[in-house]
């Protein structure tokens, strides 16, 4: 079982949490000087608690639906594969995708308390998020595409930026587009060789209603809308300009819009611009994080 448990979790894809918590406590730092280190780890469990609970749950809900049965598995989409194998251990994936969920409601409370107010639309928006991604959201093809980024972006990013100061900020804005529009082309990308499986039980995405090519497209966009929020954001001195480490990534970046242009109804082709993808959605935010943190405060 705890095997099973340990894979559902999806560990390799919960990197991108400490990513986004990192930004919002760069940017708590850049506004206020300091930083409350054992608030900045207690906003990292939840926002991992949160991230698993998400992670567990669509796994529960991909076998009970029968669709883990029917993809073809990646290293980047269709699930672990972990209830297919293991049956009998999905009322405990779906126990502790809950209790996850619980311990993320928590700490959400905690910081309420400690913090004030400010935090709670946040933290109901990321509930619900999490609670309605794999039942509703999936079946939407607009909340499909940015559901992701705005859990990753706006919600954890200025999320942790107001669990450690208690006030929103422009910076905390600003740098949350950058993950958000990552992450939505992220997941819109790893939906490319599902698009024949989802379809089969009721799942609705862009790939899906619009051709691969066009969703390719939209991918391109997306990227291109992250670094162009990078350059407004530093142009309108919301960042300081060691943000613009950030910026090392587009060469990557383009070369992953072509690859996933080129390759958009070639599926097996499309390995390395899922894999690159990967790494810019990772890094990208990552370096304008530490540039942020390696500036003196505002």
């Amino acid at each position: 079982m705890l095997r099973v448990l340990f894979a559902t979790a999806r560990p390799p894809f919960l990197a991108l949490t400490p990513v986004c918590v990192l930004a919002g406590l760069a940017t708590a730092r850049w506004a206020t000087g300091a930083v409350a280190w054992t608030d900045a780890a207690l906003a990292l469990v939840g926002a991992l608690a949160a991230h698993v609970s998400v992670n567990m749950l669509n796994e529960y809900f991909d076998f009970r639906s029968g669709l883990d049965a029917r993809t073809e598995r990646t290293p980047f989409s269709g699930g672990s594969g972990a209830l297919p194998a293991y049956p009998a251990d999905a009322t405990a994936v779906l126990a502790v995708g809950v209790g996850a969920l619980v311990l993320a409601a928590v700490i959400g409370l905690r910081f309420l308390a400690t913090r004030g107010a400010a935090l709670l639309p946040l933290g109901l928006a990321g509930l619900v998020v999490v609670a309605a991604y794999t039942p509703w959201i999936t079946r939407q093809p607009v909340a499909s595409l940015l559901a992701p980024g705005l859990g990753f972006g706006p919600l954890m990013v200025v999320g942790t930026h107001v669990a450690l100061t208690g006030e929103y900020h422009h910076a905390a804005w600003a740098i949350s587009l950058i993950p958000f529009c990552l992450v939505n082309g992220l997941l819109l990308l790893n939906q490319f060789p599902d698009v024949e499986a989802d379809r089969s039980v009721g799942r609705r995405h862009l790939p899906m209603l619009w051709g691969r090519a066009a969703a390719a497209r939209v991918h391109s966009m997306l990227l291109a809308g992250a670094y162009a929020s990078l350059g407004l954001a530093l142009a309108l001195g919301w960042l300081p300009w060691l943000g613009a480490l950030g910026a090392l990534t587009l060469p990557l970046a383009v070369r992953v819009a072509a690859l996933a242009r080129r390759h958009a109804d070639d599926v097996p082709a499309l390995g390395p611009a899922l894999a690159l993808n990967v790494v810019v959605t990772l890094s990208t935010p990552a370096l304008v994080a530490v540039g942020v943190l390696a500036a003196s405060p505002s």
